[in-house]
């Protein structure tokens, strides 16, 4: 009964620059808390659209007519919200070629939507999402203000005005945010950089990560090129993020060391102590 209260009060959204060791926390509270419903990466989440397709009933039709070999695979990894269909497309294996490409063009990040429209989608979500017990990662901050900086080219003023009107659509009182802050950027990332290989030692995370930067506005307007550029990068949106979480979620944010927390330490936080 006790764990029903607790879980009635909080969603936690987890938060952090890549490499701050989101993932391993996630999945301690997960252990700790199993009884929360949790929302990673390219799931299908009530808030988060990262990875997902955004579409219309005729959009996501003609994908199926499209793809006939998987349309069983379509149906079971898409979820109806109102006149839309979101499709966790990332979720389904196959070699057909340019499926997964031909998915991606119903993103709503990296430039796809104008600002206006996408705040409208992520407030839309964010004001019908009423639900309690989720375990969110990556779904307040990360895509939201990486596709601010980077293909909005805002200044921070405009993204925390951005992120006031949104914070405006969430209940408070069920809003917890756990943020990963790292002080040695340059070192997480080349440990990531190094651990995100394929079984033969090639990088796959990091050149991924350094064409997302150098093709976008920001970083082609920027002449960004290489490893300190993507670390600069990260250093900028953790301070945005930062200050984010100071003026706008206040209280209802709790700033963690990435690699200093203890597990002990979550029951605290996770109570609300």
């Amino acid at each position: 009964m006790e764990k029903e209260k607790e879980r009635a009060v909080y969603n936690i959204f987890i938060e952090g620059i890549q490499g701050t060791g989101k993932s391993t926390l996630l999945q301690a509270i997960a252990e700790k808390r199993p009884d929360m419903h949790v929302c990673r990466e390219g799931d299908y989440s009530p808030v988060e659209l990262a990875w997902c397709s955004w579409m219309t009933e005729e959009e996501y039709r003609a994908a199926g007519e499209r793809y006939p070999s998987l349309k069983k695979e379509l149906e079971a990894n898409a979820f109806r919200e109102g006149d839309r269909r979101i499709v966790t497309y990332t979720r389904i294996l196959t070699e057909i070629p340019g499926f997964h490409k031909d998915l991606e063009r119903f993103e709503i990040y990296n430039g796809r939507k104008s600002v206006e429209e996408l705040e409208e989608i992520v407030r839309m979500r964010y004001r019908r999402f009423s639900e309690t017990g989720y375990l969110f990662e990556c779904a307040f901050l990360q895509n939201i203000v990486e596709d601010l900086i980077l293909y909005h080219r805002l200044s921070e003023d405009e993204i925390v005005a951005f992120y006031r009107r949104l914070y405006g659509q969430v209940q408070k009182e069920n809003f917890r945010l756990l943020y990963l802050y790292g002080d040695k950027l340059e070192e997480s990332t080349e440990i990531i950089r190094k651990e995100r290989c394929d079984s033969g030692g090639r990088e796959m995370w990091y050149p991924l990560m350094l064409k997302y930067l150098t093709e976008s506005p920001y970083g082609r307007e920027r002449g960004c090129s290489g490893f300190e550029d993507l670390v600069m990068h990260f250093r900028h949106r953790q301070q945005v993020e930062l200050r984010i979480l100071r003026e706008v979620v206040g209280e209802q944010a709790v700033i963690l060391p990435s690699k200093g927390w203890k597990k002990e330490e979550l029951t605290g936080l996770l109570s609300g102590r």
